[in-house]
């Protein structure tokens, strides 16, 4: 593993002439100097966040480097970096970046004594999305813990805060210090298809409480927090990876629901802000997404809400930024909206050189890209990657998935699993009345590429408990066959648990028909609490918010009575035949013994 001495011989002197504090400003004159060294070409990519395939920075399997020469025109990382010279480098699961911890660790080294050994090579930001719950990006032996809406059943900053710490302590020992999480939506749309469970509620001072407190506690860890999706993405029935959504909310309403947990993140200091592919005409009445909007994200965002920091776009390759604009235009409006980072691109080529071309021609002047250029060394030197940008496999064995780290993970699950229906008193479960389980229901693949499949963790820890507990997998929409081969398992057994996921008429008919049974049933939600509504029959019913094994683990401890369910809704349950009646309230959750 590189040296110090080999950081600073390798960066031609930078690290050590800067000597960062890592105070707001105080070293601009330094960071200034660097810029107006630097080439036109290496400002420009310096805006970049890219993808790239492989484990390794240099040596990636054939599969990736193929997969790198399509998509990015280079074999690896180090080349992309030397042709490119990108700010920043962006780990996915399926891009085969996150194998294991020590994996990434070497990753995250390679790349940084990749970009460092370039004249005026500069450190490069390693970012993810690690927001827990349903979207992760680094799997185990690393510490998982309950998502966003199940930390909003929880009610408690503490954890949010301690799992941002832990969190953001295991990211920076692999080398990545940027993080695309807290998600700062408000979810109030039960269809919203690609928020949901990511947000932490309804509410938007609930909300706004729980995004502090995870800022604090990655920032604190020394990991940029990103807050995300502005001006909010809480309200929609499209997924802009998919399609382009409008948000309709009044200027008014979005003044007291979808601004506040944003203008909280700024108030306490959040590092970057991440744009949203969404139309908001209250807003902006162009009609353009607000990635690319100037009165949203150099009026409200930098004018009104006095927003410093970085922002970043999200994804350019989702259809929502890309149904108005080509590729060639989407980076260069992106800048002259306000954005600092350009992040992932399908052709990182093709925006690349519509930048540089956009500043040879005028339309953008090297001085704009001048002023985002300072932000993001600004966010480098408070990470301290200009005097610590590589990391170590000490550092990896004494702080990634420590006993204590996956202790805390557990105790938090624990009191965010929430008990909406108990007819009869049905949980707990005695393992001597019921030692019998069948646990069905679906399997929809692992957030984090590493756990599961959730009725196979449910009947694992289940058995742990002291149960007989056996896994038969009926999937998101179980044919009738299916159905009935889960009815006739049923009568051999005590008792039913369901896993739901957001649920379907098929599933909907695999739990009527198991109640009908005359076997207990509980139903345990795995996404979205909404499940509950459609099945007005079922005796028993939990809401764990993902199918991440620490929440799965906290219902079945839950379901066997060796934790009490402390959760309580953070968002309301509206009557499926009626969706204007609130069935179960924002805060209801019921308790054992009452």
């Amino acid at each position: 593993m590189p040296s110090r001495r080999t950081v600073l011989a390798a960066s031609a002197g930078v690290a050590a002439s800067l000597a960062l504090s890592g105070t707001a400003h105080a070293n601009d004159k330094k960071l200034r100097s660097l810029i107006s060294r630097m080439t036109l070409e290496e400002k420009v990519g310096q805006l970049f966040v890219m993808r790239v395939y492989g484990h390794s920075a240099t040596a990636p399997d054939q599969a990736d480097i193929d997969a790198n020469l399509k998509e990015i025109g280079v074999r690896t990382a180090a080349e992309m970096i030397a042709r490119y010279r990108v700010g920043g480098i962006i780990y996915f699961t399926w891009a085969h970046n996150t194998r294991d911890p020590h994996q990434i660790a070497d990753l995250s080294n390679g790349i940084q004594q990749a970009s460092l050994r370039q004249p005026r090579g500069l450190p490069v930001l390693v970012s993810t999305d690690q927001e827990h719950g349903i979207v992760c990006r680094v799997g185990e032996p690393a510490t998982l813990f309950p998502g966003a809406m199940a930390i909003g059943a929880g009610g408690s900053r503490k954890d949010a805060r301690t799992l941002g710490r832990i969190a953001g302590q295991e990211l920076r020992a692999i080398g990545i210090r940027q993080n695309y999480s807290p998600v700062a939506d408000v979810n109030v749309n039960p269809a919203n298809p690609v928020i949901g469970v990511r947000s932490f509620g309804s509410e938007a001072g609930a909300v706004a409480g729980l995004v502090t407190a995870e800022v604090a506690g990655y920032q604190g860890a020394g990991v940029a927090a990103t807050a995300k999706h502005f001006p909010g993405h809480g309200d929609t029935a499209v997924d802009s990876h998919y399609g382009f959504p409008v948000i309709t909310h009044s200027r008014e309403l979005w003044e007291k629901l979808d601004a506040v947990p944003f203008r909280s993140a700024i108030r306490a200091g959040i590092d970057s802000i991440m744009t949203a592919h969404i139309q908001f005409p209250a807003l902006d009445a162009s009609g353009d997404p607000a990635t690319l909007s100037h009165p949203i994200l150099t009026g409200i965002l930098r004018g009104e809400l006095g927003y410093d920091g970085v922002v970043v776009t999200d994804s350019l390759g989702m259809e929502g930024v890309r149904t108005k604009y080509g590729d060639d235009r989407v980076p260069v409006l992106a800048l002259k909206a306000g954005v600092d980072q350009l992040l992932n691109p399908p052709s990182l080529d093709v925006a690349w050189n519509a930048v540089l071309k956009a500043v040879r021609d005028g339309e953008l002047t090297e001085a704009r890209l001048d002023e985002s250029i300072l932000r993001i060394l600004r966010l480098k030197a408070r990470l301290g990657l200009f005097e610590e940008p590589y990391v170590s496999h000490g550092g990896v064995t004494r702080t990634v998935g420590t006993p204590a780290h996956l202790a805390e993970a557990d105790r938090i699950a624990e009191r965010t699993t929430t008990l909406l229906v108990n007819e009869k008193r049905v949980l707990p479960l005695n393992r001597r009345t019921h030692p019998k389980v069948l646990v069905v229901g679906a399997d929809p693949a692992s957030p984090s590429g590493t756990t599961g499949p959730p009725t196979g963790v449910l009947a694992t820890a289940l058995t742990e408990l002291g149960f007989t507990a056996t896994a038969l997998p009926t999937g998101t929409s179980p044919s009738a066959a299916t159905v009935a081969r889960a009815v006739a398992a049923a009568q051999d057994a005590d008792a039913v648990i369901v896993g739901t996921y957001n649920i379907t008429a098929a599933q909907k008919t695999l739990v009527e028909q198991l109640v009908a049974t005359g076997r207990p049933v509980v139903a345990v939600a795995i996404r979205n609490p909404y499940d509950v509504a459609q099945l007005p029959t079922v005796p028993a019913y939990l809401a764990a918010y993902s199918w991440t094994d620490v929440e799965l683990r906290a219902a079945a401890r839950v379901i066997a009575g060796r934790a009490a369910p402390r959760g309580r809704l953070p968002v309301p349950v509206q009557r499926a035949d009626d969706p204007a009646t609130v069935l179960y309230p924002v805060g209801y959750g019921l308790a054992y013994g009452r």
